[in-house]
């Protein structure tokens, strides 16, 4: 009697191991459905990640406030002009002239990669953070340029607020400041580790490989 109990129970046992492991099966296939019927995310405003031998850096662009930087840059973005760019320049405290305003930022495009591409973009109608209402801020993404209107691959990312930049500030002698379209939202860590890399005369010592930049959320 009692073996046949012990068999009764291997019996249990054994139905009752396998009705278990089918459930984990299919609780981990509903799972799995769920997650691909889930909506892809999508953003208010246009999102693009930098992609970069450091890691990812997503920047959420304002074009309500900036139209045509931001349709600018995307036009740059959806052409590939990206691919294989690099962040190449850094100022900190240590590598600027003692008597010249200070500002903290990298920068980035293909000024070094393609050059021939960089000079042949027209310039981007310059839109001051007077008209946009924006502000050169950690984070914030912005277009590098000479004379106003003159803007157009090359970007930069700020490392705290920089009033200096924005209009009537007095990093640009004409007083126009520069056209900020954006911020990053995710990535700071990554935009810092660049910040920190080594440089030599203000230019990344070697330069950060930026893989490609490309819209997500959409």
């Amino acid at each position: 009697m009692i073996q046949q109990g012990v068999n009764v129970m291997k019996k249990v046992m054994g139905c009752s191991s396998k009705f278990w492991q089918w459930g984990i099966v299919i609780i981990l296939a509903m799972i799995l459905v769920l997650q691909a019927c889930q909506p892809t995310k999508h953003y208010a405003h246009p999102h693009v990640q930098i992609e970069t031998t450091l890691g990812y850096i997503e920047v959420e662009l304002y074009p309500e406030k900036a139209p045509k930087t931001v349709a600018a840059f995307l036009s740059y973005v959806d052409s590939g002009y990206y691919k294989r760019a690099n962040f190449y320049r850094v100022l900190n405290d240590v590598n600027q002239p003692m008597n010249a305003p200070k500002t903290e930022l990298v920068q980035g495009g293909i000024w070094k990669t393609n050059n021939d591409l960089a000079r042949s973009v027209p310039g981007i109608p310059h839109e001051s953070t007077k008209q946009t209402g924006l502000q050169h801020e950690e984070g914030t993404i912005s277009l590098a340029r000479m004379a106003p209107g003159t803007a157009g691959t090359e970007f930069f990312i700020c490392m705290e607020r920089e009033p200096g930049l924005d209009y009537g500030g007095v990093n640009m002698e004409d007083k126009q400041g520069f056209a900020a379209f954006g911020k990053v939202v995710k990535g700071m860590d990554i935009v810092r580790k660049i910040y920190n890399s080594s440089d030599y005369n203000q230019y990344l010592d070697p330069p950060v490989v930026i893989f490609n930049i490309r819209r997500v959320g959409e």
